[in-house]
């Protein structure tokens, strides 16, 4: 299987499959606990049909919207994931460049594997700064500053994750950073030597956001210690108003799911939400971020930027849900498997046919802009 036989998200997953080894395509590809929710966050949209609307003229199509005070050239943007630099070699500098190629946003992690200021320097396209709120207040905000020097136009506080998902996969592969494999986690890393040449024969694996901070060559440095050493499980509104006021910009809650949050954030001054469940790696059991959605949508739509993420596979759901009242829509997984796949090349195939997705599905719709959709063009089944 080649990278011109991927045509949609199953078949990127399938070619990631076949050259990653097994405990980090888990890692990408797995849930916490059950997985119930991380398979309903795509089902979800199986509920919902879209009405289309015939001879309306629909020869142009424009895909541009304005998000967090960015002009997007498409209504899909590249989530902040960590450790990209383990599904292939050129991590975030692959993301960044293919999103600058279509004019989208893109996000780079507190836990990313390449520096927010070497993104800002090279890539002309809004930047994202995903990170997480930590006991110690004072890196808090020196990872704030870091980041208003690196020109980072939006701040990104994920609220949902005070403490790791229950990811069994990696439990049972000994997946962690550094690495603490089992003997069947190591047998997986043997039968994709590839994979191994391009990670020692490249630079050496850091996170660079988070260097001067964790000790890298001791125990502290996995990803599950760092979430249950450093992070704050006592963060509350106050903590989080106090973060808003100190950026003074763009600053939105990632992992919001009830309309009480949504005003929340709406009153300590955000100026976005994200609907999100962390792609159902957190909390399972949980509901999908499409079915709570609209309630946020009603609650606080006109007040802030309400984005939304988590289970899209198709230009279809993205569609699905901007009709609903989502400015923008996140992808994760959509680009991680191109990216382990084929690296630039990937991600850029993946957003070149997301693009020609969404473009022939308005057309089909008899929209010619994305302000045209709304909840007429829609109807759920239940």
């Amino acid at each position: 299987m080649r990278l011109s036989d991927c045509h949609n998200f199953h078949d990127f997953r399938r070619l990631a499959k076949k050259r990653l080894p097994g405990p980090i395509f888990n890692y990408i590809d797995g849930g916490s606990d059950d997985e119930v929710t991380y398979r309903r966050n795509t089902s979800a949209f199986d509920d919902c049909d879209l009405l289309p609307s015939v001879l309306k003229g629909v020869k142009n199509v424009d895909l541009s919207v304005t998000v967090m005070g960015q002009k997007l050239d498409m209504p899909v943007y590249c989530s902040p994931t960590a450790l990209q630099r383990l599904f292939h070699y050129q991590g975030e500098r692959a993301v960044a460049a293919a999103a600058e190629k279509y004019g989208t946003m893109f996000g780079v992690s507190s836990l990313g594997t390449v520096s927010l200021e070497e993104i800002a320097q090279q890539i002309d396209t809004p930047q994202v700064y995903q990170f997480y709120f930590h006991k110690d207040r004072g890196l808090n905000r020196a990872m704030m500053s870091r980041a208003k020097e690196a020109g980072i136009q939006v701040m990104m506080l994920t609220v949902d994750s005070i403490t790791g998902g229950n990811r069994e996969r990696d439990l049972r592969t000994g997946f962690s950073i550094p690495f603490r494999l089992t003997f069947g986690g190591m047998l997986q890393f043997a039968m994709k030597p590839i994979w191994g040449l391009n990670y020692i024969t490249h630079e050496r694996f850091r996170l660079p956001q988070l260097e001067q901070h964790i000790d890298m060559d001791g125990g502290a440095s996995s990803i599950g210690d760092y979430f249950t050493n450093m992070l704050d499980p006592a963060m509350n509104w106050d903590d989080v108003a106090d973060m808003v006021k100190f950026w003074d910009g763009e600053f939105c809650l990632k992992g919001i799911m009830s309309r009480e949050d949504a005003r929340r954030a709406v009153d300590i001054g955000c100026t976005g939400v994200i609907v999100s469940n962390h792609g159902g790696r957190q909390l399972d059991g949980s509901r999908s971020s499409f079915d709570q959605l609209a309630e946020i949508v009603d609650e606080v739509g006109d007040e802030i930027d309400v984005i939304f993420d988590s289970g899209v596979q198709r230009g279809t759901h993205v569609l699905k849900a901007l009709s609903l009242g989502a400015k923008a829509v996140g992808i994760g997984r959509m680009y991680l498997y191109p990216l382990a796949a084929a690296g630039q090349k990937g991600v850029e195939r993946a957003l070149a046919l997301m693009r020609a997705e969404l473009e022939r599905d308005m057309k089909l719709m008899g929209c010619t802009s994305i302000a045209q959709l709304s909840r007429e063009n829609l109807r759920f089944r239940r």
